[in-house]
């Protein structure tokens, strides 16, 4: 059975080189374990969408929960799934750019991107747009 995840955590002491070697071990692993998705990095906060084998994705955010760049995880959306979102890649980064401010904000309740705020309906969405419109990093 295929799940997706979505949560977010606050980054605790996080330099641009540490962006780069969460996505390319997350691109690395992610592939031996079959999980795709999307990393968001706003305002000092992750949000990540995992999708894949429902223990894979376990495991997965298991690993998340002891890293020391993630402070305070919490799942904010979870759900069985029959198919993919995000089948191109098994992880891309979604920055907070001048294009993508404006789709940030179209699902956030206050001035600055919150996800810890947005319902698991909002959250559903804003991962559906980012697929279609959002300025990805590598």
């Amino acid at each position: 059975m295929m799940i997706r995840l979505i949560y977010a955590s606050r980054a605790v002491n996080l330099g641009p080189a540490d962006v780069k070697d969460i996505l390319a071990s997350s691109r690395k692993n992610n592939q031996q374990l079959a999980v795709t998705g999307a990393l968001s990095l706003s305002n000092g906060i992750f949000l990540q969408c995992l999708e894949g084998e429902r223990s894979a994705v376990n495991a997965l955010y298991h690993h998340i929960l002891k890293d020391k760049r993630h402070n305070k995880p919490e799942v904010l959306a979870l759900e069985e799934i029959t198919q993919r979102q995000f089948t191109g890649w098994n992880m891309g980064l979604i920055a907070a750019t001048n294009e993508n401010t404006a789709l940030f904000l179209k699902y956030s309740s206050t001035a600055e991107f919150d996800p810890f705020r947005m319902s698991a309906p909002a959250l559903k969405e804003f991962f559906a747009e980012v697929m279609n419109g959002a300025r990805w990093l590598s």
